[in-house]
């Protein structure tokens, strides 16, 4: 009931704000420095973006520039399964580089929620992303989606994109990725990774455990099946199918911070009643992305807090895949990166470092391990400290496995 009490009060709001989105803009049109109709405009702005949406949003990644030259960006997809697309990034005219797949996370966000880290990616690499389907739009005739699946789709997408692939994960799909490449490995797969860069992921929950991680462990996994697992309503495609909504997984975040964000939006008026746009619109557009939501799969969700968060299969050497005990240990070929944020609250310091130990076939001059000072989870794949300081030794790594 919990997902059809949130679609009948989203329909019947909608209205509402809909009425408030065009009598902003209708007022904007006439407003005056100082007026209140320009204060009326700003309040309206804000009530029409109090929403969530369920519609990945456009990466508005055009062009980019290399040495000197400015390529167009053309998405294409490389390789489309019912639950994610292996979306290509290409640029018309660039000469070859070392071919990325950037591993998106399926935990309540688009992937375009890396739009930042693939467009600093794209000026020295060839770049794909796993940009994963809303479940509540994926019918149930595809059948279940669980962690097993996640992980093929992770070999799948590496064997698309093809040998000397590098891939980056960024923070929950990291174990996937890992056990990914264990995989392809102990097959000796010739499409395995020629470099995987784990970037704040949950390796191994049981160090420095978080408020998240604490959360994860305070109910049994029957809990969250009785009381966070929906059916999608009428009129979906996705309709009955069993899913994590993304409006739960949001409220759980927000709920931490939430005088943060009420000041937020409350940013977004000052500035747009004070005529400061360009000041409100840096804000708008993080919500506008922040507040797209997207439904996980059941399977998928409960099993990552289980074998992930609440039993820590991976460090403990007891994760299967199809019945298959995933070992690390097998990866001998693939250069590995970890990356940690110092300030992370999400993923803390030493959760992501553990893949080091585990892989511990990889020859010590393959390994790197980098932590970013000053930064909490997000800062780790976005923003200055990503494009100045991270990105340049993932870079390094990349093009050093390249020889």
């Amino acid at each position: 009931m919990l997902y059809q009490a949130y679609q009948l009060q989203s329909d019947l709001i909608s209205p509402l704000r809909l009425a408030a989105q065009h009598l902003s803009a209708a007022l904007w049109v006439r407003e005056t420095e100082g007026s209140v109709m320009r204060k009326v405009a700003a309040a309206c702005d804000v009530i029409s973006r109090m929403r969530l949406t369920h519609t990945r949003p456009p990466y508005q990644i055009h062009s980019v520039t290399v040495g000197e030259r400015e390529y167009p960006v053309v998405e294409e997809a490389a390789l489309t399964l019912p639950f994610g697309t292996l979306l290509h990034f290409r640029k018309e005219g660039a000469e070859p580089q070392p071919k990325v797949l950037l591993v998106a996370p399926l935990s309540g966000h688009f992937a375009t929620l890396l739009r930042e880290t693939a467009r600093t990616l794209l000026q020295d690499h060839d770049v794909y992303i796993t940009d994963w389907h809303n479940a509540r739009d994926v019918s149930l005739r595809h059948g279940a989606f669980g962690l097993d699946d996640y992980i093929t789709y992770m070999i799948r997408f590496t064997e698309a994109v093809g040998p000397g692939t590098h891939m980056v994960a960024v923070c929950q799909p990291c174990v996937a990725a890992l056990a990914a490449t264990a995989i392809m490995a102990e097959d000796d797969n010739p499409a395995q990774p020629r470099s995987l860069t784990l970037m704040a992921g949950p390796v191994d929950c049981r160090v420095n455990p978080t408020e998240v991680n604490k959360l994860a462990t305070s109910k049994p996994i029957d809990w969250f099946e009785k009381n966070l697992i929906s059916h999608v309503p009428f009129p979906h495609a996705g309709m009955m199918r069993r899913v994590y909504p993304g409006f739960v997984q949001l409220t759980a975040f927000m709920s931490m911070n939430p005088d943060r964000h009420k000041q937020s939006f409350r940013n977004i008026y000052d500035h747009l009643a004070a005529g400061r746009t360009e000041e409100a619109g840096v804000i708008q557009a993080f919500y506008e992305e922040y507040l797209a939501v997207n439904d996980l799969p059941a399977e998928f969700y409960l099993e990552t807090v289980e074998k992930v968060f609440q039993t820590y299969d991976l460090p403990r050497g007891v994760l299967t895949w199809n019945g298959r005990t995933v070992n690390p240990a097998a990866i001998r070929r693939t250069a590995l990166m970890t990356v940690e944020g110092e300030r992370d609250d999400i993923c803390s310091v030493g959760q992501t470092v553990a893949a080091q130990d585990l892989c511990r076939s990889v020859r010590p001059y393959m390994k790197t391990h980098h932590v970013q000072t000053g930064v909490g989870h997000y800062g780790v794949f976005s923003g200055r400290k990503w494009n100045q300081q991270i990105y340049p030794r993932l870079r390094e790594v990349i093009h050093a496995s390249e020889g």
